[in-house]
């Protein structure tokens, strides 16, 4: 069996995505978050860090393995390492399972980021930022001609989920914008950089009127499905630089 070094892994993904560049928020502690005796045998990539996937990980996979995730173990913030935080730390460190966060500059990749990812997906070739969060460049733009409602059901193709269309906007695309996740509260943002289209995973329920005001449609194509890309597309280069094998966990949330 090949293996990897877990110092070597890691200092390779922190020098993908930049880490040290990032202002993220303090409860998504990207990098390393949990290591191991020092050896990776393979790569899980999963959305979130949740007690479903570590407990699929000992079912599955062998020891060693690196587990890739965009929601890291520590959303819910400084608390005891008690209950459920116990039995998910407990069960990643009896199996040997490393664990690797990024949020923010997972996102934002240029080229393994959710937004460029899910763009380039789309048909969107050369996707550029649209809008600045916490200082850097964010969100993926560009230009695609479609109507409204196949690019609703491109999305549904693509990503599995249904998408929730608000018919602001144009009933043909010109151009489009995505920030994967729980952008809704951006749809200004993305009218004032002259989309007249944008995609993201939710928002709240006055975002509905945010964008029939604004003139810009919105397409919520779900926070968990739309940040799916991203983590995969991540672990294959990683799974490829290493001569790993790699393997995409599936737990969906509805959202």
């Amino acid at each position: 069996m090949r293996t990897a070094l877990l110092e070597d892994v890691v200092e390779y993904l922190d020098d993908v995505l930049d880490v040290e560049e990032w202002t993220d928020y303090p409860t998504a502690l990207n990098g390393l978050q949990v290591e191991n005796h020092g050896e990776i045998t393979g790569i899980v990539a999963a959305v979130d860090a949740s007690q479903r996937t570590i407990d699929r990980i000992i079912r599955e996979c062998d020891r060693g393995t690196m587990l890739i995730v965009h929601h890291g173990l520590f959303w819910d913030g400084l608390r005891p390492i008690t209950g459920r935080r116990y039995h998910r730390l407990q069960a990643l460190l009896e199996h040997d399972v490393a664990v690797y966060s990024s949020h923010l500059p997972l996102d934002a990749h240029p080229e393994l980021g959710n937004n460029a990812v899910l763009a380039r997906m789309l048909g969107i070739l050369d996707p550029v930022p649209f809008t600045e969060h916490k200082g850097m460049p964010f969100g993926a733009s560009g230009h695609l001609i479609m109507s409204r409602e196949r690019l609703a059901d491109r999305l549904t193709e693509l990503l599995g989920d249904r998408v929730h269309l608000i018919p602001g906007g144009p009933e043909t695309t010109a151009r489009i914008g995505i920030i994967t996740g729980g952008a809704g509260g951006e749809i200004a943002a993305a009218a004032a950089a002259g989309l007249d289209t944008f995609i993201t995973g939710e928002g709240a329920h006055h975002t509905t009127f945010d964008a029939l005001e604004l003139g810009i449609n919105v397409l919520y194509a779900g926070h968990y499905a739309t940040e799916t890309v991203g983590v995969k597309a991540l672990a294959e280069q990683v799974a490829e630089q290493f001569g790993l094998p790699w393997v995409f966990h599936d737990h969906p949330t509805g959202l």
